[in-house]
């Protein structure tokens, strides 16, 4: 074969961790677009999972679609977390609902030891402390009804991350499609969800809501999800995916306020940068002390 047509058949090499970033990109525009339809969070949910399970399930076919009872777990986890974190957005500020759903890793810290017996160390016990101090502040200052209930539904959202996140890690759940939970917790979602959209789709849906409704799908969630897991099959550390990752829940709020106007208050802003920085500080850490530990051997 010609030299020029060795060039032209070669595909370009991306960077894992341009993936992961790309990734975090997207993920951070859920909340402009979420809070841009005036449909519900029941209605939307609907149409936004419908085109990322079959996004997702197009992307992943080859991996098959096998179930065991850790991917059913994971699944029934992430649909309620993708209901529970649009439902918040629609109830309280998109920086209080992502920095809340954020609050993760801090239930990971907590309830990883006693699922997979390991120890639970001061480091993470500190961490814990100052971002529950972080998460306090959410409450703190004029907020309305719905922002308390919003804020709640954002914590209960940040459990099921921290719980779906503990499952993917059981050896069962690497045994099936790696995107199976993605792709049946959104079926579940759309099952949920179907009677609000259709009695939605009878009043009648705008253009610019089904244009919504397609980015999320399509690209928020599908696109972005095939971007990261990408990455990881390319050998990406989980330290550098994570860092990484908090582009989302900082960039988040910021296309909210740009484009829609929508200003997070004072204390949210500080609760949301104690928590990311507490987090990112803790992950820094445990890397520094496993590469000291394997120096030493």
């Amino acid at each position: 074969m010609p030299e020029h047509s060795l060039l032209l058949t070669k595909k370009p090499y991306v960077p894992p961790l341009l993936l992961v970033l790309g990734a975090a990109i997207l993920w951070s525009t859920g909340g402009l677009f979420i809070k841009a339809t005036s449909l519900s969070a029941i209605e939307l949910s609907f149409g936004r999972s419908l085109l990322a399970a079959i996004t997702i399930a197009i992307v992943t076919r080859h991996e098959g679609f096998g179930l065991n009872r850790i991917s059913a777990v994971t699944s029934i986890l992430y649909a309620a977390l993708l209901i529970l974190f649009v439902l918040a957005t629609k109830l309280t500020t998109a920086a209080n609902a992502i920095f809340l759903q954020y609050t993760a890793p801090v239930y990971v810290l907590i309830l990883e030891p006693l699922f997979y017996k390991e120890k639970f160390r001061l480091r993470d016990l500190t961490t814990v402390a100052v971002c529950v101090a972080g998460m306090s502040l959410f409450f703190v200052g004029k907020l309305r009804p719905q922002d308390v209930d919003g804020n709640l539904v954002a914590l209960a959202s940040g459990v099921c991350f921290a719980l779906f996140f503990l499952l993917l890690r059981h050896s069962k759940a690497r045994e099936v499609n790696r995107a199976s939970s993605a792709i049946y917790g959104n079926l579940i979602v759309v099952l949920i969800c179907a009677p609000a959209f259709f009695g939605a789709l009878r009043r009648g849906i705008s253009a610019s809501d089904f244009a919504c409704i397609a980015y999320l799908g399509i690209v928020q969630i599908g696109v972005a999800y095939i971007l990261f897991t990408g990455a990881m099959a390319r050998g990406l550390r989980s330290l550098d995916a994570s860092i990484v990752g908090y582009v989302e829940p900082v960039l988040n709020p910021i296309w909210v306020f740009v484009f829609i106007g929508e200003r997070p208050s004072g204390w949210a802003i500080l609760g949301g940068a104690i928590i990311i920085t507490s987090v990112l500080a803790h992950i820094i850490l445990s890397a520094k002390a496993k590469r000291n530990v394997v120096s030493v051997y």
